[in-house]
């Protein structure tokens, strides 16, 4: 997830602060934070609201015919939607092998999948 790539110069700005013996953060050095937060946010909202609506997709998975669903077709909430936004920190995570689960799992469901009780089904 792009959101991420954020995080190394929040660290570092903060870190430089720390470093310089001053105890007031500059926002030169705050501002690689709030772009990731900003990011971060972004994503969250853009994934779960489309994901959440009546499209039940966000338009790159409405290009390939694809839906995020309950176990019976039915729409996801938003809260599902964003279990299901957070669960992909954990698929991202150990060289992605949480994506990598759904070649491998009966119900093809990645992990965060599993985690929200979500399912990507194909429309056409």
């Amino acid at each position: 997830m792009q959101f991420f790539r954020f995080l190394p110069f929040g660290f570092a700005a903060g870190f430089t602060g720390a470093m310089s013996g001053s105890n007031q953060p500059t926002v030169s050095s705050m501002l690689p934070m709030v772009a990731w937060a900003t990011s971060f946010s972004m994503a969250w909202l853009y994934l779960a609201l489309f994901e959440s609506s009546d499209s039940m997709a966000t338009p790159g998975k409405m290009a390939l015919g694809l839906r995020v669903t309950k176990a019976y077709g039915e729409r996801i909430g938003f809260g599902q939607a964003t279990g299901r936004f957070f669960g992909k920190i954990l698929s991202s995570q150990i060289c992605s092998i949480g994506f990598l689960m759904a070649a491998f799992t009966e119900r093809k469901q990645a992990l965060h999948d599993q985690l929200a009780d979500t399912y990507v089904i194909a429309t056409r």
